[in-house]
């Protein structure tokens, strides 16, 4: 198949699938999802998306119905029915069907999947960022499908001719629209702490487990817009960039370039454990 979805056990192409009007993600947003990469038929770090895709349903009081084993082998499974060998997997959890009304809903809660080919590229090339104020509310460590002032900012960056909008919180820079964001600095690797004003992300998990590996001293705190433009490094990172990507220019204004050995380091070191992962684990 060239894509696929899935709804509550119904599957086919995404275009084709329908869902109930009345399913409360048309309402009120109510739910949340979480999304990686498979390479070769591997839900690559499966157990610390379906982990942090858990801990969302635990925050927003959702029970999504389904078990962490067999949801990851629900996901393996859809991923080996569509073409390709590298593809972006995306699943949500809303709370249920009924008609709108703010409190919680009787009945079971609706699990979506979809799978789609990705073309595979775990070293980018640099990107282009635009600061914006971060006016989001404090419960940005879940991935709830509340997503409105992500949606805008990176239609900013669109417009600005930018690959990615960064979030300024009271001087301070949080994360991006869909990634997280770091420093080098002075041979330090800068990232803010996994608080309630940034998403955990999975890559930046991994990114900082390399950077333990190969000696590069860590500090997970709030860093100031004055240090992201005065950095050595400007680190952007996701699922779909496992090793994060560089980013050079902020604001129409040059960045980083003057550790970019390091960065390399540090890059291939993710890479590694990426492809690892895949290779410990392909059928």
């Amino acid at each position: 198949m060239k894509d696929i979805g899935y709804y509550n056990g119904e599957t086919g192409l995404l275009e084709d699938l329908k869902v109930p009007f009345l399913d409360r993600v048309s309402f009120y947003g109510d739910g949340v999802y979480d999304a990686t990469m498979a390479l070769d038929g591997v839900v690559v770090f499966a157990e610390d998306h379906i982990d942090r895709f858990f801990n969302s349903c635990a925050n927003m009081e959702i029970d999504p119905g389904i078990g962490r084993e067999e949801l990851q082998h629900l996901l393996t499974d859809l991923v080996a029915k569509v073409d390709g060998s590298y593809h972006f997997v995306y699943w949500q959890v809303t709370r249920g069907t009924a008609h709108r009304s703010h409190p919680f809903p009787e009945g079971n809660a609706n699990l979506w999947v979809m799978v789609e080919p990705e073309e595979k590229n775990l070293q980018p090339a640099p990107i282009q960022l635009l600061t914006v104020e971060d006016t989001r509310f404090f419960h940005c460590n879940t991935k709830t499908l509340n997503l409105l002032p992500n949606v805008v900012a990176a239609q900013h960056a669109k417009e600005a001719g930018c690959e990615e909008a960064v979030f300024i919180r009271d001087g301070f820079v949080t994360e991006c629209a869909h990634s997280n964001i770091h420093i080098l600095k002075d041979g330090v690797f800068v990232t803010h702490q996994a608080d309630n004003l940034i998403l955990p992300g999975i890559a930046r998990k991994h990114i900082i487990g390399s950077c333990e590996r190969l000696g590069v001293p860590v500090e997970e705190r709030p860093f100031t817009k004055a240090e992201l433009m005065d950095a050595d490094e400007v680190i952007v990172s996701a699922s779909s960039e496992p090793g994060g990507v560089l980013a050079n220019m902020i604001d129409g204004i040059p960045v980083g370039g003057r550790a970019a050995e390091l960065f390399n380091q540090i890059q291939n070191e993710a890479v590694r454990e990426f492809e690892a992962y895949v290779e410990a684990r392909r059928a």
